[in-house]
């Protein structure tokens, strides 16, 4: 009886001693890193929204310089152009600390307020006035479709980083809109 109870106590013993080996070769979180800020569908889904919105208005925005008849519209291109650049870099980034894979799921969608790309094909085409009513009329309704994308966000988002940056997207597409309307 004594030999079955030695087997039994080596035999639980190998298997925490098992158990212990196993728990310590898992990736454990790294000290220095925090945790990932919790981002729940409205956040994931506001961030692969606004990529495919700007990056479709960066198109047109490339055009201004070459096709604008109104030379003040050309400097607002260029710093539209800029902001919409720096916006592109930190939802990227805020994709990638949300975890969710860049699966572009609105490529190819046309929503309220996107430039399409027949849009784009017509901005190549024309100059002076033409271009510059087209271009106004879709950059304004990408700015105020992003003012609304942005405040839903900020009422239904939950990781702060990302509300964090609708709420400042958001106040310069106002900014934005004030100043395009100025031009006309």
């Amino acid at each position: 009886m004594q030999l079955g109870r030695n087997v039994l106590t080596r035999r639980t013993a190998a298997a925490l001693l098992l158990g212990l080996a196993v728990a310590g070769c898992t990736p454990q979180p790294a000290a220095d890193r925090p945790a990932p800020a919790a981002f729940n569908d409205t956040d994931t889904a506001w961030i692969q929204l606004m990529i495919p919105m700007d990056e479709r208005a960066s198109l047109l925005v490339d055009l201004a310089p070459t096709r604008a008849g109104y030379p003040a519209l050309v400097g607002w291109a260029e710093g539209a152009e800029r902001r919409l650049k720096d916006e592109l870099v930190d939802l990227r980034e805020l994709l990638e600390a949300s975890g969710v894979p860049d699966t572009r799921p609105h490529e190819g969608h046309n929503m309220p307020g996107m430039v399409t790309l027949d849009t784009v094909r017509r901005a190549r085409t024309v100059t002076g006035g033409n271009f510059d009513h087209l271009f106004t009329k879709s950059l304004r309704a990408h700015l105020v479709q992003v003012r609304t994308l942005c405040a839903s966000e900020r009422t239904s988002g939950s990781a702060e980083r990302a509300k964090d940056l609708a709420a400042a997207i958001e106040r310069s597409a106002a900014r934005q809109i004030t100043r395009l309307d100025a031009l006309r």
